[in-house]
């Protein structure tokens, strides 16, 4: 899998904030799963990059900036992306509205295909 560079993981990693943040209730779980995509990419201080993703996405109310880094990738690391997103949305055990509605805009903009997003999703919530 391609790498991404520190900017574009802080970015997407307040996308992840951003989706955690939605239902009101943002979990040390989902900080866990936040730090995990974080790992996956970069070997650099998970907790200080969490917290400059924390700080952006309080900050910023513009998805647009976050997918924009997305769309530029390929669809493997697309793939990955909305399944990190997935794991946040689903570790509190549902899945709401507004978090259906998130991830539906952000495959859109990100043009990521519906069918597979829906397989992921289907596939984590086999998994748990």
């Amino acid at each position: 899998m391609n790498k991404l560079d520190k900017k574009s993981v802080t970015g997407i990693s307040a996308l992840l904030v951003h989706a955690a943040n939605i239902d009101e209730i943002y979990s040390d779980h989902e900080k866990d799963l936040v730090k995990d995509f974080i790992k996956s990419y970069l070997n650099d201080d998970t907790d200080e990059i969490l917290k400059e993703a924390e700080m952006i996405e309080s900050n910023s109310n513009q998805l647009l900036s976050y997918t924009n880094i997305i769309k530029e990738n390929s669809l493997e690391i697309k793939k990955d992306i909305i399944e990190h997103l997935w794991k946040v949305i689903i570790s509190d055990n549902t899945v709401d509205q507004y978090e259906s509605n998130l991830m539906r805009r952000i495959c859109g903009l990100i043009y990521f295909p519906d069918k597979e997003c829906a397989e992921i999703k289907l596939k984590l919530l086999n998994n748990k």
